[in-house]
C-alpha cells in the first residue's frame, strides 16, 4: 500500500511521533553528555588515564561511524523496513551504552562509542521515513519540525544529566541514562509505528561505506597522532593522513560514477547547496571543538564540579532552541544571507571572544557569551538546512538531506581531530618551560595533557606546577578558539556570497537519479 493508504488515527500518529522524538533525544543527549565525563576519563586514579588522543577518539568515533553509516542505514530500511532497522538501532545503542558504562580501558570505550554511532545512524533516517509514512502531507511538516526540535532538548539535557551522574556516581554512569529511553522507545516503536519500505529498493553500497569510513578514520588518526607525537615528519603521522586523503578522493570518484550513489558529489554543482553545506560543516567543526575544550577549561583549569559545568552550558543550549525558532521567521523576511550569514559571523566572533577567558574570568561572562553564540548557532542551522535542500529539484531532496547530515557529522569529526590536535600541540609548547627541571621520563608523562601535569604535580608535591598547567591550558585554549573562529569566518563568507540575492537559482544538478518511489507499509 502507498503512504496515502495508511489512515492511521490521530491518536496513533501522536504516539508514533512521541516515541520518534524520544529516540531522537537519545542521539542528541549522547552528542554532549560524554563531554562532562572527559575530565574524569583522564584521571589516572579514578578514570581510565586516557590520553588526549584517546579522549578525542572517544568523542570522534561516535561522529565518525554516525556519518559514514547513515547511507547504509537508509538503504537497509528501504529493503527490510524502516521500523525493523530503527529497532535494531535502538538495541545496538542500548547494548553499546552498557559496554561503554563498564569499559575497562580507553580502547573499549572508543569501540563502544563507535557502535553507539552506528546505532544513532540507524535511528535518524529511519525515523524520517516513518514520519513520512505516518503523517498525511498537510501534517507532515509540523511533525518533522517537532522531531527536529528534539535536538535542542537533547543538547540541553546532556550536560545536566551528565553533571548529576558524574558527581554522584562514576564516569560510566553517564551512559546508563540511555537504557530507560531505549526501553520506552522500543515498546513504543514496536507497538505503534508502521514499517514502511521502498517498493524500489536502493542497492547497498559496501564499497562506498568502506572507502568513506576508512578514509575519514585514517585522516583523523593521522591528525590526532600528530598532536600526540608533536612531530609531523614521522611516518606514523603523515602516512595515515595521505592514505585518508587518497581513500576519500577515491570515494568521490566511485560515487560519481555510480548509477545509484549513496553520497552524490554531483549535488555540489549547485553553488548554494555546496556553500550552505560547507558553512554548516564549518559551524559543526567549531561547535564540537569548543565543547571539547570547554569542558576541560571549566572542570580542569577552573576546578568546577561536573554538575556546575553542565549548568554553565545550559544558557548556550537554550540559546540554540531560541535561535532555531527565531531564525526561520527572520529569514522569511530578510533572507538567508542577512540572517544566517550574519549569525555565523556572530558565532565566529564568539569563538574569538574565548580569548578573554582566564582562570578567574567571571562565570557570568562565560554563560552570557554561550547564550549569544547559542542563539546565533540556532539561527544558522535550521534555516540553512532548509535552504540547501530547497535549492534542489524535488526528486533530489532526499539525497540532499542525507548529504547534509553527513557533512555536518564530518565537520564534527574533523573538529575533534584538528582542534583537539591544536590544543595538544600548543599545550605541550606552553608547558615545556615549567617542566624543564624534571627527569625525562617524568617530563614525558607530565607534558601530554593538563590533567597528567596536575597528577604529576601532586605526586611530586609541586603545587606551583598546577598553576603552570592551568595557565598553559588557557593559552592553548586561546589558540584553539582562534582556529575555530577562522574556520567559522570562512563558512560565513561562503554563506554570505552564495545567498546574497533573495532569488533561488535554477538547480544545476542531474535529476535522473533517485526518482520518487512508492513506499509500502507492513
Amino acid at each position: 500500500m502507498t503512504v496515502r493508504d495508511l489512515s492511521l488515527s490521530y491518536s496513533r500518529q501522536r504516539r508514533v511521533l512521541s516515541v520518534l522524538v524520544l529516540s531522537a533525544v537519545l542521539i542528541w543527549i549522547d552528542t554532549t553528555i560524554l563531554g562532562i565525563a572527559l575530565e574524569h576519563l583522564a584521571d589516572p586514579r579514578h578514570g581510565l588515564g586516557a590520553t588526549p588522543g584517546e579522549r578525542q577518539w572517544a568523542v570522534g568515533s561516535y561522529a565518525l561511524l554516525f556519518a559514514t553509516a547513515l547511507f547504509a542505514a537508509g538503504a537497509l530500511g528501504d529493503r527490510y523496513g524502516h521500523r525493523t532497522i530503527l529497532v535494531a538501532g535502538l538495541v545496538a545503542f542500548g547494548a553499546a551504552s552498557v559496554w561503554a558504562a563498564w569499559a575497562g580501558d580507553a580502547t573499549s570505550l572508543i569501540l563502544a562509542r563507535g557502535l553507539m554511532g552506528v546505532g544513532g545512524a540507524m535511528i535518524m533516517p529511519t525515523s524520517m521515513a516513518i514520519i513520512g509514512a505516518t503523517f498525511p502531507p498537510e501534517r507532515r511538516a509540523g511533525a518533522i519540525a517537532a522531531w527536529s526540535a528534539s535536538s535542542g532538548l537533547g543538547v540541553a539535557l546532556g550536560p545536566l544529566l551528565g553533571g548529576v551522574l558524574v558527581d554522584h556516581f562514576w564516569w560510566g554512569s553517564v551512559f546508563l541514562v540511555n537504557l530507560p529511553i531505549v526501553a520506552v522507545g522500543l515498546v513504543g516503536i514496536i507497538g505503534y509505528a508502521p514499517n514502511p519500505r521502498a517498493a524500489k529498493r536502493r542497492r547497498p553500497d559496501p564499497l562506498g561505506l568502506v572507502l568513506s569510513t576508512a578514509g575519514l578514520a585514517a585522516l583523523a588518526y593521522g591528525l590526532i597522532e600528530g598532536g600526540q607525537a608533536a612531530d609531523w615528519a614521522r611516518v606514523e603521522v603523515w602516512a595515515p593522513i595521505a592514505v585518508g586523503v587518497v581513500l576519500l578522493a577515491l570515494f568521490v570518484v566511485v560515487e560519481r560514477r555510480s548509477p545509484e550513489p549513496s553520497f552524490d558529489p554531483r549535488l555540489f554543482r549547485n553553488s548554494r547547496f555546496a556553500a550552505g553545506n560547507l558553512a554548516l560543516g564549518a559551524l559543526f567543526f567549531g561547535i564540537t571543538g569548543q565543547m571539547f575544550y570547554g569542558n576541560f577549561y571549566l572542570q580542569g583549569a577552573r576546578g568546577m564540579s561536573a554538575l556546575d559545568t553542565g549548568l554553565a552550558f545550559v544558557p548556550g543550549a537554550l540559546g540554540v532552541v531560541v535561535g532555531s525558532g527565531l531564525g526561520p521567521r527572520l529569514v522569511k523576511r530578510y533572507g538567508l544571507a542577512a540572517v544566517s550569514g550574519t549569525a555565523l559571523l556572530v558565532v565566529a566572533a564568539s569563538f574569538a571572544a574565548n580569548l578573554t577567558f582566564g582562570v578567574d574570568t567571571p562565570l557570568a561572562w562565560f554563560c552570557t557569551l554561550g547564550a549569544i553564540s547559542g542563539v546565533a548557532m540556532g539561527a544558522v542551522i535550521a534555516p540553512t538546512v532548509a535552504a540547501v535542500v530547497a535549492v534542489l529539484p524535488v526528486d533530489r531532496m532526499g539525497a540532499g538531506s542525507a548529504v547534509n547530515n553527513t557533512v555536518r557529522q564530518v565537520g564534527s569529526v574533523l573538529g575533534i581531530a584538528v582542534l583537539g590536535t591544536v590544543l595538544s600541540v600548543t599545550y605541550r609548547d606552553r608547558i615545556a618551560p615549567a617542566l624543564g627541571g624534571l627527569p625525562p621520563e617524568t617530563r614525558t608523562a607530565a607534558e601530554s595533557s593538563a590533567e597528567h601535569t596536575r597528577y604529576m604535580a601532586g605526586a611530586l608535591g609541586q603545587p606551583d606546577l598546577v598553576a603552570a598547567a592551568d595557565r598553559a591550558f588557557v593559552e592553548a585554549m586561546h589558540v584553539t578558539a582562534l582556529s575555530a573562529a577562522l574556520v567559522a569566518l570562512a563558512g560565513a563568507v561562503l554563506l554570505l556570497r552564495a545567498f546574497r540575492t533573495r532569488g533561488t537559482p535554477t538547480p544545476s544538478v542531474p535529476t535522473e537519479l533517485d526518482r520518487p518511489t512508492t513506499v509500502a507499509a507492513h
